[in-house]
């Protein structure tokens, strides 16, 4: 079986790591897993390709990272995005798991452009990430950086209108109900259309 390369970085989050409220504490739980790889800032910026100011202020909740930034951030420390962001313990990868989340219970991470809920994030090293995303954007000003993966990405509208930009491509306006598959290691950014926020559910697929 394929198991998980560091299960004790990729544990629940202690009570130092949570907020109040119970949710993760991001920049607690990043500098927590730095450390425990013995990392310092700039090496931990040489082996993420994310600066160091970015990642101190990532560390002292100064900044939202994007997903972009976590996923970099998560090839860096040779590790599954799902399990940064924390969770019960990460299923082995083993035949025939499983994975189920009920309506309104994705885990959340909101990057103040757009309000995400990362969807069975308790299964690590999968082929295909789904997320459910409220686009808050309305300007490419909103974003601090264009989002790149390597891999390929499908997106449904569930609601609202969405305008995808791209640095190959014309913007395209997609509405309620459109679907797109895309090659997501072209620099491309999402914005909401219109009077509500676009609703969208979309799914990256990492290359091999």
């Amino acid at each position: 079986m394929d198991v998980i390369d560091r299960p004790d970085a990729a544990t629940t989050a202690s009570p130092s790591q949570s907020g109040a409220d119970g949710e993760l504490n991001l920049g607690v739980r990043l500098k927590s897993l730095r450390k425990r790889l013995g990392l310092t800032l700039q090496q931990a910026a040489d082996r993420t390709g994310v600066g160091v100011s970015t990642l101190s202020k990532i560390e002292r909740n100064e900044l939202s990272p994007t997903v972009t930034t976590l996923q970099k951030i998560a090839a860096g420390f040779e590790m599954d995005a799902a399990a940064i962001i924390g969770g019960p313990t990460p299923a082995l990868r083993v035949a025939g798991r499983r994975s189920v989340t009920r309506s309104g219970q994705g885990r959340p991470f909101p990057t103040g452009t757009c309000n995400n809920a990362w969807l069975c994030p308790d299964l690590t090293n999968k082929v295909m990430t789904p997320i459910m995303t409220t686009v808050v954007a309305r300007s490419l000003d909103a974003y601090p950086e264009w989002a790149k993966y390597d891999a390929e990405l499908f997106l449904h509208v569930l609601s609202g209108a969405l305008v995808v930009h791209s640095q190959i491509y014309e913007p395209l306006r997609l509405e309620t109900g459109d679907s797109m598959y895309y090659d997501a290691s072209t620099p491309h950014l999402w914005i909401s259309d219109g009077d509500g926020d676009a609703r969208v559910l979309w799914v990256y697929a990492k290359y091999r």
